[in-house]
């Protein structure tokens, strides 16, 4: 073949490729690479309309709403994660003082033991003493008092058995405090692992939350502002819906803890959200719901698995102020109930302590710290700041948008 007629073959066959080729997807930019790019980093696609039936290739980019639905339940991971290791370092902490309890007996009982081991020895030597070579009998004949001789030697008598009993008792004791110290302190190392293999498990979720936080971060304003319309639309609609079946109560008055609670609560609004925080500058869900609770005087479990599983249940119909809202199957997360259908709560990160509608996530239930408290017979609501209900319930709003693109 010639080489003028091979130059035309090939390039016939360069412009047949490029006249059959699909047109490319138009996609915001990428963000940075990530330790966990291999997941998050693909980008977000715009779809172009082209007369076609649209069908995307198998590693097509995934959408924002795809990537909103992954967001959204690496937050419920996150979270619920957060909430065991929490429960964790409150069990931590009860341990340490258990092992510190049961040290101390330990020391108490060794110290005693080494006093009455010395107490009969000096007992013991006494008796050899003064026994010398003569047995117990030639010494009662030869006593110008026997009766005196007599009651002496079984006095003396009973009062080594007493020690050697007392010596019995305490070793006793010492083996018992011993084997409780080993005990504590091996259930300390157990937890320290647990801990810890939470925190590295906390802290996997929390960079596939990074990695795609950075990724929701090359959004556009204008596909934020969609995103914000989107969730604002569905809280909108599932509380109307719950507030329109009349499964929620009428108006009722908190009880005299819960009054103080909600007010604690609601002069937190607008100080930033923080894993593991429990104030006074920051908090996660259950820190707000724990520390306005003990404020009230009526401390109640730190996380929001154990406030669900400790604390009596109310139904919805007869929720009060200060009442906590449970969220999710797994309970991970809580929020205070305000009265009229709202919530105070530390959202997520990214967000502030704020007032939301108590339909903002799936509710699972919601239970009473004070259930014997009486309800006040005169209630004035907490007035609100202005910006009580400003921001993200979800979190993922508050990222800056990308440049949008000219």
């Amino acid at each position: 073949m010639s080489g003028r007629l091979l130059r035309l073959v090939c390039t016939a066959a360069v412009v047949t490729g490029t006249l059959l080729a699909p047109s490319p997807a138009v996609a915001v930019p990428d963000p940075a690479p990530t330790a966990d790019s291999s997941d998050t980093s693909a980008g977000l696609a715009t779809d172009v309309g082209d007369g076609t039936d649209g069908a995307a290739a198998p590693d097509a980019p995934r959408s924002a709403a795809t990537l909103l639905t992954e967001l959204q339940r690496l937050y419920r991971e996150a979270e619920k994660a957060t909430e065991t290791y929490n429960g964790t370092a409150e069990k931590l902490k009860k341990q340490r003082a258990e092992t510190d309890r049961l040290d101390a007996r330990l020391a108490t009982a060794r110290l005693s033991l080494h006093d009455s081991r010395g107490a009969a020895g000096r007992l013991a030597r006494q008796q050899y003493q003064s026994s010398g070579e003569i047995s117990s009998y030639v010494r009662l004949l030869l006593a110008r008092d026997p009766q005196h001789a007599l009651d002496q030697g079984h006095v003396i008598g009973q009062l080594s058995l007493e020690r050697a009993e007392t010596v019995q008792r305490v070793s006793g004791s010492e083996k018992r405090i011993d084997v409780l110290a080993r005990a504590a302190r091996k259930a300390l190392d157990d937890q320290l692992s647990l801990a810890g293999r939470q925190k590295k498990e906390r802290d996997a979720v929390r960079a596939r939350l990074d990695a795609v936080q950075k990724l929701l971060a090359s959004l556009t304003a204008d596909q934020i502002a969609e995103l914000n319309r989107t969730e604002k639309a569905g809280t909108d609609t599932a509380q109307r819906t719950l507030m329109t079946s009349g499964a929620l109560s009428t108006e009722r008055a908190p009880s005299p803890a819960g009054e103080r609670a909600v007010r604690y609560a609601v002069g937190q609004i607008g100080k930033p959200y923080e894993w593991g925080a429990e104030g006074p500058a920051a908090y996660d869900c259950s820190g707000l719901t724990s520390q306005a609770w003990d404020r009230a005087g009526q401390p109640v479990p730190r996380t929001s698995q154990e406030q669900w599983a400790d604390l009596p249940r109310v139904p919805l119909d007869e929720l009060r102020p200060g009442d906590l809202v449970v969220y999710f199957p797994e309970a991970t997360h809580v929020a205070l109930y305000l009265g009229g259908g709202m919530v105070v709560q530390a959202p997520r990160p990214g967000t502030d302590v704020k007032v939301s509608p108590i339909a903002a996530n799936p509710l699972l239930g919601a239970v009473r710290p004070d259930p014997g408290g009486e309800p006040l017979r005169h209630y004035t609501p907490p007035k609100l700041p202005e910006n009580a209900t400003d921001g993200s319930d979800e979190g993922y709003a508050s990222v800056a948008p990308a440049t949008e693109a000219r």
